[in-house]
């Protein structure tokens, strides 16, 4: 008798929450997502705090035992070995991620996590130069998309859950969970924002950002003392670092799929890729006499803001990064175009009369805004970084290189949703434009 009357209390109760929520309907949606995020982002926070723990031993043991360079090629070797036999459906990386969220396929391979985390310490390990975004993102991809089946998700809510992971991993690998989730958003669809996405990837980049700080991870600070007031004579300095930042980004683009085309067409047999590409940066560092330039260069970022730098180093960066990602080390392109974007910053410094870490702060974003066609997350990721002091001259240079960096991108499978300008309209800009 009690156990028919529970069963009539439980069903009850269940069609009284069923009509709840279909009254309240962006309350069922909130709370699913609360859910969902929570349990997607502790484990995508956990991964990055022990990605960035583990890339913080490797990059100073390496700088303890700077003999490992000579070993570059090994590691590269290993590398290749491990794509080739076992890693060919995730090899995509960050343009499958792209692909899964534009249009849904079969469910990411969990191996994609820890491959990709593998190839990105021993990148490090032995000296590449190479980023971390990209592994945060695809750990998180791959971890979050294994939910998707058992949460019985629809092909749009799976697209939202790919969003919402990318934003996390973004957010908690650079400690600016607002940018996260604007990223997540922005980067697979160029010039639209999918909004029914909103609340998951904030939701997602803010608790996964917080996780990686509950275990103690820290992010590096950088401060911008001296923003002028706003004039129009500084308007207008503030475009023309744009420009140059746009065209930087344009640069590092092109070269970078040509670099890797080039590889690719001479090098039939893929392990033997980073081998070669390992020879180059090894035989570089040894006649240069200097390890500025690979890893992370998190300390050449840090000195840009504060200190003249020699108007070269941008260029160097863009060629080691370039040749290592090409040749196929595993690792990132945002922290490499970090580097690149706050010396050239430094670099213009000697020539445009704004204070050297403003130009140094504008670049660090807006290089990568050009690069990645997410002005709105950069110029976010700006007032997270450095202060809302900087907000207009680093929203005038996100938004300028963003325009003058044209079709280009480091993410090959980005499609158009909205052109740049009327006239900068490609074939996939146009097929969307009618939908």
């Amino acid at each position: 008798m009690q156990t028919k009357q529970k069963k009539s209390i439980s069903k009850k109760t269940q069609l009284q929450l069923r009509f709840f929520f279909r009254k309240y309907p962006a309350l069922f949606y909130v709370t699913k997502w609360t859910m969902i995020c929570l349990v997607t982002g502790s484990c995508i926070g956990t991964a990055s705090a022990g990605f960035l723990q583990s890339l913080d031993w490797a990059t100073n043991f390496r700088d303890n035992h700077l003999w490992l360079i000579i070993f570059l090629p090994a590691g590269g070797f290993l590398i290749g070995l491990l794509y080739y036999y076992f890693g060919k459906d995730v090899e995509g990386g960050n343009n499958l991620l792209i692909d899964t969220i534009n249009s849904p396929k079969p469910t990411i391979p969990f191996r994609m996590a820890p491959m990709v985390y593998l190839g990105t310490i021993v990148t490090h390990f032995f000296g590449g130069s190479a980023g971390r975004e990209g592994t945060a993102l695809q750990m998180a991809g791959a971890i979050a998309d294994q939910f998707s089946k058992p949460l019985r998700l629809q092909p749009g809510e799976r697209q939202i859950l790919i969003i919402a992971a990318v934003s996390a991993g973004f957010g908690s690998v650079f400690g600016t969970p607002l940018a996260g989730a604007i990223f997540g958003l922005e980067v697979f669809l160029i010039g639209r924002l999918r909004y029914n996405a909103l609340f998951p990837a904030f939701a997602a980049a803010i608790i996964a950002d917080l996780v990686t700080k509950m275990w103690q991870t820290h992010h590096t600070h950088y401060q911008i003392i001296a923003v002028p007031d706003i004039s129009f004579v500084n308007i207008a300095y503030a475009i023309l670092a744009g420009i140059i930042f746009g065209l930087c980004a344009a640069t590092f683009s092109k070269t970078l799929h040509k670099a890797s085309h080039l590889f690719k067409s001479t090098i039939q047999y893929p392990p033997f890729r980073p081998v070669a590409g390992g020879i180059i940066i090894a035989l570089a560092v040894w006649a240069m006499g200097t390890t500025k330039y690979i890893g992370l260069g998190i300390p050449t970022i840090v000195q840009s803001f504060d200190q003249p730098l020699p108007a070269y180093d941008f260029a160097l960066k863009m060629a080691f990064t370039i040749i290592t990602l090409a040749a196929g080390f595993k690792g990132g392109e945002v922290t490499p175009l970090f580097f690149i974007g706050a010396t050239l910053g430094n670099a213009i410094g000697y020539v445009l009369p704004l204070p050297v870490d403003l130009l140094a702060g504008m670049g660090f974003v807006a290089v990568f805004a050009g690069a990645t066609n997410t002005p709105l997350a950069c110029t976010i990721m700006a007032l997270e970084l450095f202060g809302v002091d900087c907000g207009v001259y680093a929203a005038i240079a996100c938004t300028v290189a963003y325009l003058l960096s044209g079709a280009n991108s480091i993410y090959r499978n980005q499609i158009t949703g909205e052109p740049k300008h009327p006239r900068f309209i490609n074939q996939k800009g146009k097929q969307l434009s009618q939908l």
